[in-house]
């Protein structure tokens, strides 16, 4: 009698092994079918894909000799790098769990990550060493690695148990690294920037992101042939999951730039033929705006996306005219469902205006009540989502995971509305609905009209406590370079074209709207900005 090859650990751990499919083994795939394609280009540097595996192989082999291991929580703290590349996919091979930190929070708010999470060990570029240090000055910390260093410390360890990456690796095999992991195990851990006192730590498994990768893929309809530019930060699952990962699962070239200023952008997509490019609407209305638009030749620009904010009608418009080879994609979701949900196809762009589009491949949506119960196209309700994306929960925060997964459904937050059609337009956030006077204002919409005035560079709508309306409705805008509108001039504008409980009561005037690495806008930081105007108006 044969014996059923399930009946033992190893044979049913063999069977594992065939099927698996991690962030590890993708990378692996990729190096076997187009060892000698161009991968990825930081700075001077320029790796195929068997170059670049056999650099992760290194790097992975390093951090086990370093006494890491599966399960670890391993926080990274840099700007885009190769190096940043490189340990993504190092720690998912050996089956650490890689927390990415936001650069610009300060040191109490990476102390709270860093507890929270119970991290064991951290990489960091030399400009953040001291942060983290300071942030973990009396937490357990193994395992301290330099980014994108060369030999220049002087010793293995340096003068502080930081060792050089570039240092660790350098004797290392190339041998892959084929560890105990199962897709179902952690890969990364992001901490969430929303507005409660406390960021969230979203869990997603290898299997979380390599379905939000296939669904990326389809959605946004990219292929081997396209060559990126991953220059919004990577700590974000934005740039992270829809692009730099899809990128490298495809077998896709990818430039690293530190940052999305718009003159080194645009002069990147005219020296590499740049043929997929990502950016948030206020970085897309800064290349707009920018002075090199229309010296530098953008006409490989092919399939642009956008995503993290609405992108104002106008604008979309005559970035759509002034770039006539490129088709663009909104991409709309959250980190919980790693992060890509929905999309608005390029044919659907001028058709369903504004829109955040159907749910993508491996996403079912609907719009449901305050009592979960699913609403009649044309009413706005909570958007909720099942998926294979969706997180594995908040860590250690079974509380907010429950709340979050409540009636069998994962709750977005986001308030919207589908259409006869399908097609889902985000209406706010439900924190960023404004409650004027015991009506709801979206303030998405108020900005829609106010972005129609000539002199507007950029607006943000918001609520700030007012005697009378409770929450009153507050423009806070950019104007353009030499515009010289006033508050009665934006006022009078909205009249003429919103109902009268949705025109602003304050217009206020700044030279910049606070935003996030990744271009989000911070309404958080400008409600507490603004929050004592009405007290100063009425004296």
């Amino acid at each position: 009698m044969v014996k059923n090859i399930y009946d033992t650990e190893k044979g049913w751990k063999q069977i594992q092994r065939i099927r698996r499919n991690t962030l590890g083994d993708l990378l692996a795939r990729t190096r076997d079918r187009l060892p000698d394609k161009f991968a990825i280009a930081y700075k001077h540097i320029r790796l195929t894909y068997k170059e670049l595996d056999d650099l992760v192989n290194q790097t992975a082999h390093a951090f086990l000799r370093d006494g890491m291991k599966k399960g670890d929580m391993i926080a990274i703290m840099s700007k885009n790098s190769l190096d940043f590349v490189i340990s993504t996919f190092a720690l998912a091979r050996i089956g650490a769990v890689m927390i990415p930190i936001n650069y610009m929070l300060n040191a109490s708010d990476v102390r709270y990550i860093l507890n929270h999470a119970k991290v064991s060990g951290y990489l960091a570029a030399e400009e953040y060493m001291s942060i983290l240090d300071q942030a973990a000055a009396d937490l357990s910390i193994n395992h301290r690695f330099i980014m994108d260093q060369e030999e220049k410390r002087g010793g293995e360890n340096g003068d502080s148990g930081w060792i050089p990456l570039s240092v660790a690796r350098k004797d290392e095999s190339t041998a892959f690294v084929d560890a105990d992991i199962d897709d179902e195990d952690l890969a990364h851990v992001l901490y969430t920037s929303g507005t409660e006192s406390r960021p969230k730590g979203v869990m997603l498994t290898h299997k979380n992101i390599i379905s939000e990768y296939v669904s990326t893929i389809i959605s946004g309809k990219m292929s081997e042939k396209d060559v990126c530019i991953h220059a919004l930060p990577l700590y974000h699952s934005a740039q992270l999951h829809c692009f730099l990962g899809p990128s490298i699962y495809l077998g896709s070239s990818g430039i690293i730039l530190e940052n999305a200023k718009p003159d080194n952008l645009l002069e990147t997509i005219e020296k590499e033929k740049i043929t997929q490019l990502f950016c948030p609407p206020t970085v897309w209305i800064a290349l707009l705006r920018h002075p090199d638009f229309n010296r530098r030749d953008l006409s490989s620009l092919q399939k642009c996306y956008y995503g993290a904010a609405i992108m104002p009608r106008e604008f979309l418009k005559e970035l759509s005219e002034r770039l006539p080879n490129a088709r663009f994609w909104n991409f709309y979701g959250q980190t919980e469902v790693a992060p890509l949900a929905t999309a608005l196809q390029p044919e659907d762009q001028m058709r369903k205006l504004g829109s955040a589009g159907k749910p993508t491949l491996n996403v079912q949506t609907k719009i449901v009540d305050d009592h979960g119960k699913e609403v009649p196209p044309g009413v706005i309700g909570e958007i909720v989502h099942r998926t294979p994306h969706a997180m594995k929960g908040y860590l250690y925060d079974p509380e907010k995971t429950l709340e979050a997964f409540r009636s069998g459904w994962f709750h977005s937050g986001d308030l919207g509305v589908m259409d006869e059609e399908g097609y889902i337009t985000i209406i706010d956030r439900k924190k960023d609905m404004i409650n004027s006077g015991g009506v709801n204002v979206s303030s998405r919409e108020v900005e829609e009209v106010i972005y129609e005035m000539e002199g507007v560079s950029e607006v943000a709508v918001i609520s700030i406590p007012d005697p009378y309306w409770i929450e009153a409705v507050t423009a806070v805008i950019v104007r353009k370079k030499g515009a010289e509108m006033t508050e009665e001039d934006v006022i009078a504008f909205c009249k003429e074209r919103l109902s009268t409980f949705k025109v602003p009561k304050y217009v206020e005037f700044t030279d910049q709207l606070p935003k996030n690495p990744s271009g989000k806008l911070l309404k958080r930081k400008l409600r507490e900005m603004y929050r004592h105007v009405s007290d100063q108006r009425r004296g």
